[in-house]
């Protein structure tokens, strides 16, 4: 049976110079979309974006600029009249190349190994992008204390709407027993920002440039046969210090692990520190950003907004158990990062 589509694909994939034999879904949303599209010279990505037209000039000229300087992504087809881009239906897509591959295992530290210094490679490779006069880039840089204090505000909301019940569920239990511990975090975090080298450093970023990925994760990686690792989905490139791509790639680890390990920490920053060296005032402000509890805060303003609208109450309490375990096991990264940091320099 044929798929239908919201969206005039045909008459998208109309405007390059490419015959299409097949056109499957990889996945869909009303906003953004992926498709496969097979053609006599083998499969391409079609893909929705979700970013305006300005917004998506910047995240081309980022993917170019990386490109230039040694950094494997797919290939963009231009339109057939050299367009990056093709805007349908006040929607932009993107046809590029696919990749074939695997995603990179973390449970081989080998291909980790891999993962971390690629990434490394990566924020290397961003120095000195300058974004295009026209475009509208998506910007991070600088808000670290800012953007933690208003979800501080946010946060301490719920908690106190929490507390003025007259009942609590298992899931509002561990909130009232925990969020005192990761309060006091969050302001050891804030407090930790504004007394690093962090003002000074994304001063220096803003005149040097500095790209983030925001999700540069196995499932966004393609090992291909000849040993070539891809990056792919760059659809949240942005401005900002290399501390925001280290912190999720390490959370994103530990996670899987069940909890930190002092030990592939270290590594991972060695492995980090051997293709893009930071200075050690640069790595403390690491700290203050593993400091913040991301995955708790994560899951509970997911909770109180709802965001997760298939989640089941017992779903929601289950990702709390888990994002709390893990988050109590940093103190022993945090309690000895001064010396984690001294080995890396």
């Amino acid at each position: 049976m044929k798929e239908r589509y919201q969206e005039d694909l045909e008459g998208v994939l109309s405007q390059y110079p490419v015959r299409v034999t097949g056109i499957r879904t990889e996945s869909y949303k009303e906003k953004k979309g992926v498709w496969w599209i097979e053609t006599p010279g083998g499969y391409k990505i079609l893909k929705k974006h979700s970013n305006s037209d300005k917004t998506l000039y910047f995240i081309i000229a980022a993917v170019e600029y990386l490109q230039s300087r040694g950094i494997l992504m797919p290939g963009i087809i231009p339109a057939a009249d050299g367009r990056k881009y093709v805007i349908s239906d006040n929607s932009c897509f993107v046809l590029s190349e696919a990749i074939s591959g695997v995603n990179p295992s973390y449970n081989s530290r080998e291909q980790l190994k891999r993962v971390v210094q690629e990434l490394a490679k990566l924020h290397r490779a961003s120095e000195g992008f300058v974004p295009p006069k026209d475009s509208k880039p998506r910007v991070h840089i600088g808000n670290c204390p800012d953007t933690y204090n208003a979800r501080m505000e946010k946060l301490e909301g719920y908690y106190a709407l929490e507390e003025g019940s007259a009942g609590h569920d298992e899931f509002g239990e561990i909130i009232l027993e925990e969020f005192p511990h990761f309060l006091q975090r969050i302001r050891e975090s804030i407090d930790g920002f504004e007394g690093s080298y962090y003002r000074q450093w994304f001063e220096k970023a803003q005149r040097n440039g500095y790209l983030c990925h925001q999700d540069f994760a196995a499932g966004n990686l393609i090992l291909t046969d000849a040993g070539e690792l891809y990056v792919l989905d760059i659809d949240s490139i942005t401005l900002d210090l290399p501390i925001r791509d280290i912190r999720k790639l390490l959370l994103k680890v530990m996670k899987k692990r069940g909890g930190w390990d002092l030990s592939l920490t270290t590594d991972m920053l060695a492995w980090y520190q051997q293709e893009n060296p930071l200075e050690q005032q640069q790595w403390q402000v690491l700290k203050w950003e593993l400091m913040y509890p991301h995955l708790f805060e994560g899951i509970m303003t997911k909770y109180y907004e709802k965001r997760e609208k298939t989640w089941t109450v017992a779903k929601y309490l289950r990702r709390l158990k888990e994002m709390t375990a893990v988050e109590k096991t940093i103190g022993q990264v945090l309690d000895g990062f001064d010396a984690l940091i001294r080995q890396q320099i």
